[in-house]
């Protein structure tokens, strides 16, 4: 299989000058902290419950891409496709804590779960509260009555804006908790692919998978799917994914929910509003409102070709948090 091309220098500063360019694109907003891999706003009000969020590179805007206003208030970067490492996590906690405590808040995979799990035991020795939320919205990786197994994916985005409306406004670590909590049980997604990314230091895809065929349910880093099929039109195809999506929660007439329609990378914006098509099809027969959608780049693995169907189902109270403004690199809403 042909190397991918990339417009990049030496394959092992990809992070760190992605980051720099990243600082950059922000103008000002955010700064990288001396040392380590992370990213972090330039002003944190005194007494504001820390959002830290974060993650392997090269899944770009996420996570790094949302940090600001109503958003994460710093980023964990780790390397392409790994956990940021505990000392990295540690230092961008510490930096973060204003007196009233850090939210991690990632996606659930086992490094990431290893070295935020061993930075929270660090910072508790330092006198600093930490509280987790791990985010589980990938219905293919693991069954319902396994729910704590599953991957995060694209759901991300929504967990984060939720998280990070409320941290703005509640001084009360528990708090924060529990909306996001909420957020992220309220939050369903599921992927599909059709060709692989690549690794930028070697230029070699993550997996291999004929032309003529795709999978149903592959994760972010080409983890196992539930189907691999030949191509399918794209109702077809939709129709199977959210079939899947809606039993799980279940998502039921009457529910409020926000859509995303997430490009894994190299998927075009004629193809996502194809799928955004008959997916508002299938919500409107089942008598399911859209109270608002967003459709493009938000969890991407370099350029792989597929994309993801995220639903998070909206009470009065993620509504509130959904409604407020955000202003980040990744994701702007007025």
């Amino acid at each position: 299989m042909k190397k991918a091309k990339k417009v990049i220098n030496n394959p092992k500063h990809v992070v760190p000058e992605l980051l720099e360019g990243l600082v950059e694109a922000y103008h000002g907003k955010i700064k990288k902290l001396e040392g380590v891999n992370a990213l972090v706003k330039t002003s944190l009000p005194k007494g504001k419950v820390g959002l830290l969020i974060g993650g392997g590179s090269g899944h770009e805007p996420l996570f790094h891409g949302f940090i600001g206003e109503n958003l994460g208030d710093g980023a964990a970067c780790g390397n392409i496709f790994a956990s940021p490492t505990p000392d990295i996590v540690l230092a961008l906690t510490k930096a973060l804590d204003q007196g009233k405590g850090v939210l991690y808040l990632y996606g659930n995979y086992a490094g990431d779960i290893l070295n935020f799990d061993m930075a929270a035991e660090m910072a508790a020795d330092e006198g600093i509260r930490v509280e987790t939320v791990r985010i589980w919205d990938d219905v293919a990786s693991a069954p319902l009555e396994r729910i704590d197994q599953r991957r995060g994916i694209a759901g991300d985005v929504f967990v984060i804006k939720a998280a990070g409306g409320v941290a703005a406004v509640s001084s009360d670590l528990d708090e924060v908790v529990r909306v996001t909590t909420k957020a992220r049980d309220n939050t369903r997604s599921m992927g599909v692919a059709l060709a692989a990314g690549s690794l930028p230091e070697t230029g070699e895809p993550t997996f291999e998978l004929p032309d003529d065929e795709l999978e149903i349910g592959m994760g972010v880093h080409g983890e196992p799917g539930v189907s691999r099929e030949k191509m399918l039109p794209a109702d077809v195809l939709v129709e199977k994914m959210m079939e899947k999506i809606l039993a799980d929660l279940p998502f039921v007439a009457g529910d409020e929910v926000c859509l995303l329609i997430n490009d894994l990378g190299a998927t075009t914006m004629m193809e996502l509003l194809i799928v955004n098509r008959k997916v508002r099809q299938i919500l409107r027969a089942k008598g399911i409102e859209v109270y608002d959608s967003l459709l493009g780049s938000y969890c991407t693995t370099q350029e792989m070709a597929g994309f993801s169907i995220t639903l998070i189902r909206l009470d009065d109270e993620l509504k509130r948090y959904y409604d407020m403004p955000a202003d980040s690199f990744g994701l702007k809403k007025v």
